[in-house]
Formats: C-alpha cells, structure tokens, sequence
C-alpha cells in the first residue's frame, strides 16, 4: 500500500485524568499515516481521485481540541475511526499522538493502527 504522511497536527485539549489537566488544558500533536493506493490520483492528476489531506488535518485537529478525555489511547482510537469512517480511499491508519506536557518527567505518544 502506498502512504499519504501527514505529521505535526497540532491542538489545544483538555484530556487528561488530573483535575489540573482538564482545568488549564494542554497542546497535543498527532502524526498520521493513511495506507491507500495512489495509482489512481497520481495518473488523473485530480483530487476527487485521491485522499484530500486538506480536509484531514482540519478533521484531526477538531477532535484534538474537542471533548476531553482521559486517555490519550482514547484520543488516537477517536482520530482513526474518524479518518476510517470518513475517507472511504484509506485502508488502514496509523497514529501517534504525542503529550508533550503530560505531567511525568518524560516523552509520551501513543501509537496505534487500524484496518478496514
């Protein structure tokens, strides 16, 4: 399959467990990767052939900054099936959201894939 890579989605969100998390919010970053088979719009030259990424981004971005959760393994499962739901082209997903400013003295991301 070919790969339509999108990274540095960038939003501001309230999830979190900690009362202070959901109170003051955060920035959150997503990356995805969106399996699908680009022989068609690269021979057409034409986006009603393809997976339009300028749609994507906004979509993601929406769901970042959008109703709290917990956990951000929550925030990448609502990513993917939003993309899988939405963008009939695509036939696997995979995502990364990253928290940058999570309240732990270390990097945190989570990565998950789902298929059609």
């Amino acid at each position: 399959m070919d790969q339509i890579r999108i990274s540095g989605i960038n939003g501001f969100g309230f999830h979190g467990v900690y009362p202070e998390e959901r109170r003051v919010g955060q920035r959150f970053l997503a990356d995805l990767i969106l399996y699908t088979d680009l022989s068609a719009p690269a021979k057409s030259d034409d986006v009603n052939d393809a997976t339009d990424y300028s749609k994507v981004v906004p979509d993601v971005k929406k769901i970042l900054e959008g109703e709290p959760v917990n956990l951000i393994e929550t925030l990448a499962d609502r990513v993917v099936t939003s993309v899988l739901q939405n963008y009939p082209l695509v036939e696997s997903v995979e995502v990364t959201i990253y928290k940058p400013e999570a309240p732990v003295e270390a990097a945190i991301a989570v990565h998950i894939r789902r298929d059609r």
